[in-house]
């Protein structure tokens, strides 16, 4: 799976569980796209535009994280 975003349409992150049935792969959800290659856990971003999408990790806490940091400095 292969997808960028632009930090500077990030509006914010959050740390999100997935269902169960949300496998790996690229899924439409109904409040935006999943891309997920492992697990139920997730980062969901909330673009400037007003789309969401998750992106599927095993550390979803760290990557929040430093998407935060890096959101911080584009500001």
């Amino acid at each position: 799976i292969h997808k960028k975003f632009a930090l500077k349409n990030v509006r914010d992150c959050f740390v999100v569980s997935n269902p169960t049935d949300h496998n790996w792969g690229e899924r439409w959800m109904p409040d935006g796209w999943l891309y997920n290659v492992s697990g139920t856990h997730a980062v969901e971003l909330k673009m400037k535009n007003g789309r969401y999408y998750r992106i599927g990790t095993d550390a979803p806490s760290e990557l929040a994280e430093a998407i935060r940091r890096a959101i911080t400095r584009n500001v």
